[in-house]
C-alpha cells in the first residue's frame, strides 16, 4: 500500500512539473514561424514535453497534461479566449495522443517513430479542418480568403511544426528519461523499452537532426516566396 502510494504521489509529481515545464517552454519559446502580411503564425515547444510525458504515462496523461496547460495559457497570455483553448487542446492531443499511444503499443524506437509521425498526419489534418471551419470565426477572415490559405499556408505551417515537434521529441526523450531516472522522479522499470543498438541509435539522431533542419530550411524559404496579395 505504502508503495502504491509512493508511485501514485511520484506519478503526480511529475505530470505537475511536466505541466509546468511545458507552460514555461510556451512562454519563453513561442517564435514566429512563417508570416504572410498581418498573419504570423507561431511556433512554440510545449508539444514536445507533452509528447515526452505520453510515452511515459502513456495517452490518458498527455491528453490531461495538453488541457491544463491549454487551460492555463488562456487564463494568463492567450488573447483567443475559449475558441484558443479548444485549438490549442485539440492540435496538441491530435499529435500526442496518437503517439503515446502507438508507442504503448509497440515500446521500440520504430514505435516511437510511427506514432509521431501518425500523430504528425493526424495534426495536420484536425487543423486544416478547424481552419477551415473556426479560423474565419476569430480572425475576421472571409471564409474564401481562408481557403486560399489552406495548402501554401496552413498545411506547411502545421507540417511543419509537426515536423520540428517529431524531431526534438526523438532527439531529448532518451537524455530526459535517464535525468528523471537520476533525480528519483523514475523508478528504473518506468518508461523502459529495449536498448537500440549504437547504430540504430545513430541513425535515429542523425535523421531527426536532418528532419529539423529540413522543417527550418522550408518555414525560411516559405517566408520569403508566399506572396499573398490580397492579405497586404
Amino acid at each position: 500500500m505504502n508503495t502504491s502510494r509512493i508511485e501514485k504521489t511520484r506519478k503526480l509529481t511529475m505530470l505537475a512539473m511536466l505541466c509546468a515545464l511545458a507552460y514555461v517552454v510556451m512562454l519563453i519559446g513561442r517564435i514566429p514561424l512563417i508570416s504572410v502580411g498581418s498573419l504570423v503564425l507561431k511556433y512554440d515547444p510545449k508539444d514536445v514535453i507533452i509528447a515526452i510525458g505520453g510515452f511515459i504515462f502513456g495517452p490518458l496523461s498527455a491528453l490531461l497534461i495538453s488541457v491544463v496547460v491549454s487551460l492555463v495559457e488562456m487564463l494568463t497570455v492567450s488573447e483567443t479566449g475559449f475558441i484558443g483553448f479548444a485549438m490549442n487542446v485539440v492540435a496538441t492531443a491530435a499529435f500526442v495522443c496518437p503517439a503515446a499511444f502507438f508507442y504503448k503499443k509497440k515500446h521500440t524506437m520504430g514505435g516511437a517513430v510511427l506514432g509521431l509521425s501518425i500523430g504528425l498526419v493526424l495534426m495536420t489534418l484536425m487543423m486544416i479542418l478547424w481552419n477551415y471551419f473556426l479560423t474565419p470565426l476569430y480572425l475576421g477572415y472571409p471564409r474564401e480568403a481562408v481557403v486560399e490559405l489552406l495548402l501554401p499556408l496552413f498545411l506547411p505551417f502545421n507540417l511543419i511544426k509537426g515536423g520540428i515537434n517529431m524531431a526534438l521529441t526523438l532527439l531529448i526523450y532518451k537524455p530526459s528519461v535517464k535525468a528523471l531516472r537520476h533525480i528519483k522522479l523514475l523508478t528504473p522499470d518506468a518508461a523502459a523499452a529495449p536498448t537500440p543498438t549504437k547504430g540504430k541509435r545513430t541513425a535515429l539522431i542523425i535523421g531527426a537532426v536532418i528532419l529539423l533542419v529540413l522543417c527550418v530550411f522550408v518555414a525560411l524559404v516559405l517566408n520569403d516566396k508566399i506572396m499573398l496579395p490580397f492579405l497586404s
